[in-house]
């Protein structure tokens, strides 16, 4: 998955399960889907149009499974605090569109030459600690790639919400800032002499420090009584890359540093 849709339906799309209402039964199912329009791939000047699949499992609120949010077990779950181990897939890049498995219309031929990056899983914990009766959370988390990349990569999420129950308009707002090291810059931003004779760029090695900071908002509507039959979340995210990625020879010549990004999302929740 690209890496800016990733975190924009991480931090987004998690508001409408959130925003129906609570399931009685331990286990509770959320399957929906999230058209997205924004950058074909992280620091894209081209746009592409992606439908993502939202699924997310839970159990209780002990273990979670989503495709933006990944595998995770709360260990720790009380006095507002969460923390655990936690595993999530970053999906591959295609050197022919810019785009991920999940892209549909438009792309981006700025990429020719660069190779294809593959799937990588990426495994590691999170912190989160809720405040204001739930409606300010700030939450870190902090990952090492197998696969696709080899590097490491931290995110901070900082996010304030309004998550009625009753069938009125929610509303949520994020502020949220990657950071990452060499091994993951390069993958994704770095230009090798190889690379260089194939796509006609100069050569580039990055270095670690600030991937990219913004901030995303998001209207939540619950659908039926009490969200019974679903919510509607419209989003839109906003991103500025940072040094250790818009210095690249790929972003300065072939690429944008600012990246915006809107998506209209639907889900459904069942519980057993």
């Amino acid at each position: 998955m690209k890496f800016l849709l990733a975190l924009t339906i991480l931090a987004a799309i998690a508001a409408p399960a959130a925003a129906q209402q609570p399931p009685a039964k331990p286990w509770s199912l959320s399957i929906g889907v999230v058209p997205v329009v924004g950058p074909a791939w992280q620091g894209s000047r081209d746009t592409a149009l992606s439908i993502f699949p939202d699924l997310r499992v839970n159990y209780r609120d002990t273990v979670f499974f989503s495709i933006p949010d990944g595998l995770g077990w709360n260990v720790v779950n009380q006095d507002g605090w969460k923390l655990g181990p936690l595993a999530k897939t970053r999906f591959g890049r295609r050197e022919s569109n810019g785009g991920s498995p999940f892209l549909i219309a438009g792309g981006s031929e700025a990429l020719r030459g660069m190779g294809d990056v593959d799937l990588a899983v990426e495994m590691g914990g999170f912190a989160q600690k809720s405040l204001a009766a739930g409606r300010l959370r700030l939450r870190a988390e902090v990952r090492q790639g197998f696969g696709g990349h080899d590097g490491l990569v931290a995110d901070t999420i900082v996010a304030w919400s309004d998550r009625r129950r009753d069938g009125t308009l929610a509303w949520y707002l994020g502020l949220r800032a990657s950071f990452a090291d060499a091994g993951f810059t390069n993958t994704y931003f770095g230009v090798t002499a190889a690379q260089s004779a194939a796509a006609g760029l100069p050569v580039f090695r990055t270095g670690s420090g600030l991937v990219s900071a913004g901030v995303n908002a998001a209207l939540i509507k619950p659908l039926g009584p009490r969200g019974r039959d679903g919510a509607l979340t419209l989003f839109s995210a906003y991103d500025r890359l940072g040094d250790a990625a818009a210095d690249s020879t790929l972003i300065r010549l072939r690429g944008d540093r600012d990246q915006v990004t809107v998506g209209l999302g639907y889900s459904y929740r069942f519980s057993w």
